[in-house]
């Protein structure tokens, strides 16, 4: 695999050796066989493995990442240099820099998720049948998981971490804007999980940066049990389209925050700013705001004046207008876009109703919040919107795995099947029967 000339001392891995190596359709079609194979084999090693092994894969892999920060930084930095020739945006670009508080994140995420009860064997269910069968329902690992992923070096460790202690094999598929930095990643987790006995190729890394990669892949459903893109829209739809296994997705971000007639207005001051502008470029910040009518005069005014202090800009319907000419005017495509940045879209409603109406048509059903003291309203509110989380009286941004007590994520979900919302370590296995008898035969 061809990278830049400059490189960190630290090899990629699972990769090509060479670029004429990737040069042909059939070798990498080989390729692409061969690492799924071997996660195959992985996965049924990793089933068995205690979770003590894991977890001390896991406090093993915090303590080297942050033995490792300026190798990881400088592997980092190549990525970020070559970002604007790449055409990435701001917001893609902030999510592919690392610093060292970000990297001290992701090693207290791997310390989280050891402390978190390992999902695998639980006992879901079951009980003894009256000819004396007894019945167990036991969760167990999906298998091989196939991880396709832009732009986020971070969560090369989250997907790596959360696959491994809840028993699956994972193929880590990063984007090429961040092949350097996740290559440092997995160069580490692989070193660790050698030396805390997790079964070898349990996670694997694409290192090319050929998108043909991805659609050799997605046909070996034969090895792969599960597919799960984190990305744009063109990615997601990419892989629905040309996947023969399921696939776990969630297409955008358009999270909506509802402020209530019965509001606390200051209280929806903080939500609002909070969750537009404490992390602007992620899947759960707040693209549009809903104001019910009686208390838009008030309210708006107020909000636009904290907001424009972060320099967004505010697209408004004509209503809006009247309360803030100084806004744009919203066209039809602001109430369903993920700007993933400096713009939010501001509609006022009527009723609760109206405000359920809206986000039911515009909502992309990742997150959607309430502000309001009223607790009917909230449970009609709560009851009304089918999205993935619904947020009262808090932030948008609180949907994510680390904070809603997962230990980290692979992705949030708006799928409805098998798994919603923060996709931890429960969602990462389905379950078996286990039935034992003494000798039992069916009459």
């Amino acid at each position: 695999m061809a990278l830049a000339s400059k490189q960190p001392d630290i090899p990629p891995t699972g990769g090509f050796t060479d670029a004429e190596e990737a040069s042909s359709g059939e070798d990498m079609s080989k390729y692409c066989r061969r690492i799924a194979e071997q996660a195959k084999v992985a996965a049924r090693k990793l089933a068995g493995v205690s979770t003590s092994i894991k977890n001390d894969w896991l406090d093993r892999s915090a303590d080297r990442l942050q033995h490792r920060v300026e190798q990881v930084l400088e592997a980092n930095r190549l990525d970020v240099s070559q970002a604007s020739g790449m055409g990435l945006s701001p917001a893609a670009i902030d999510r592919l820099t690392l610093t060292p508080d970000r990297i001290r994140s992701m090693a207290d995420a791997l310390r989280s998720l050891s402390k978190l009860p390992d999902p695998v064997g639980e006992i879901l269910g079951g009980g003894m049948r009256p000819n004396g069968l007894q019945i167990q329902k036991v969760r167990v690992p999906i298998g091989v998981l196939l991880f396709i992923y832009e732009s986020r070096p971070n969560v090369t460790v989250d997907a790596a971490a959360i696959a491994v202690k809840s028993g699956n094999a994972i193929i880590l598929r990063g984007g090429k804007e961040s092949l350097h930095s996740s290559s440092a990643l997995v160069s580490i987790l692989e070193e660790t999980a050698k030396k805390s006995g997790v079964p070898e190729h349990s996670l694997q890394l694409i290192c090319t940066p050929d998108r043909n990669a991805v659609g050799e892949l997605l046909q070996l459903a034969d090895c792969i049990d599960l597919v799960i893109p984190r990305g744009g829209e063109s990615l997601i739809r990419r892989v629905v389209a040309e996947a023969r296994m399921p696939v776990l997705k969630h297409y955008d971000g358009n999270c909506h925050v509802y402020v209530d007639e019965h509001a606390d207005l200051e209280m929806a001051i903080r939500i609002v700013r909070n969750a537009k502008t404490q992390r602007m470029g992620v899947c759960n910040a707040a693209e549009s705001i809903v104001v019910h009518r009686s208390i838009a005069e008030d309210f708006l005014p107020r909000m636009a004046q904290d907001l424009r202090a972060f320099g967004i800009e505010l697209r408004g319907d004509p209503n809006v207008l009247q309360i803030l000419p100084d806004a744009t005017p919203a066209t039809e495509a602001d109430w369903s876009t993920e700007y993933l940045g400096p713009i939010v879209s501001v509609r006022i409603v009527d009723s609760l109703e109206g405000a359920v109406e809206h986000i039911e048509r515009y909502s992309s059903h990742h997150t959607d919040a309430i502000v309001t003291k009223d607790i009917a309203s909230a449970r009609r509110f709560a009851q009304g919107v089918d999205s993935a989380a619904v947020m009262i009286n808090a932030s948008t941004r609180f949907n994510d795995g680390g904070e809603l007590g997962l230990g980290a994520e692979i992705g949030i979900s708006t799928d409805k099947l098998h798994a919603r919302g923060p996709c931890g370590l429960q969602e990462l296995t389905t379950y078996k029967y286990i039935v034992t008898g003494d000798g039992h035969v069916r009459e």
